[in-house]
């Protein structure tokens, strides 16, 4: 089953996340990865956009339908391996030899919020859809890397408020705190505002990949170092 799809718009690559409210569990981690590498292996892409095709969510976060009876089944293998993949995938992000922009058309909770701020630019519509990190009304903890890339993207300020509180922001506040790059009217909006902000890149690629290491260094070194005592004693829940 197809949980994206990857088509080119020019120079700019975008991938489509296709399966309602995509939430995330080890199918969708090893696409995702997997069509990462897609748009890099072809030279022309300039910049990368991801979406959604629902009306509704861009994507809600964990597939707690998969992992509930994970956990009760004990699959510690299954579930160790996601979350690397998941690490992989914001690594991935953070080193992208190219601009990666969130076009945030609809809900983002959770690890989908998470996701989108591992991006380098996000959009989001002022009409429709919320930002929010619920973990702390769901028991679950961030874990150190997830913290340290979320900073890069949402003033301290605000992510102490949204990650403490659990509540749901709009576009428009994001769009005042520098979170988002622009809050766009409606979807139709909010695609011409990307696709025209993504084609402004015209970057080599191997410089754009070395000032991004350069500015992520300490981001990989946590994800690295701090994130493995937790997932492999699989500290999910408090």
């Amino acid at each position: 089953m197809s949980l994206m799809t990857l088509n080119t718009q020019g120079n700019v690559a975008v991938i489509a996340l296709t399966n309602g409210e995509n939430r995330h569990n080890p199918q969708f981690a090893k696409q995702l990865k997997q069509t990462l590498a897609e748009v890099v292996a072809n030279d022309a892409h300039k910049a990368l956009v991801i979406t959604s095709n629902d009306e509704k969510s861009w994507s809600l976060g964990i597939d707690t339908d998969w992992l509930m009876p994970a956990m009760k089944a004990n699959k510690a293998d299954e579930i160790r391996g996601f979350m690397y993949d998941m690490d992989d995938i914001f690594k991935t992000l953070l080193l992208f030899p190219m601009p990666v922009i969130a076009a945030i058309n609809g809900h983002a909770f959770g690890n989908g919020a998470i996701l989108a701020c591992a991006c380098d630019f996000r959009f989001m519509r002022s009409d429709r859809g919320f930002f929010c990190f619920p973990e702390v009304d769901l028991s679950i903890p961030f874990l150190p890397g997830m913290i340290a890339f979320v900073k890069k993207a949402i003033p301290y300020y605000r992510f102490n408020e949204m990650k403490l509180t659990g509540r749901r922001v709009a576009g428009s506040e994001l769009a005042s705190d520098h979170v988002i790059e622009k809050a766009s009217k409606d979807n139709d909006a909010l695609l011409a505002d990307v696709m025209e902000f993504a084609a402004t890149f015209d970057k080599k690629r191997a410089i754009f990949a070395e000032h991004k290491k350069r500015l992520h260094k300490e981001i990989i070194q946590i994800i690295d170092e701090e994130n493995k005592p937790y997932i492999d004693k699989l500290a999910l829940m408090v």
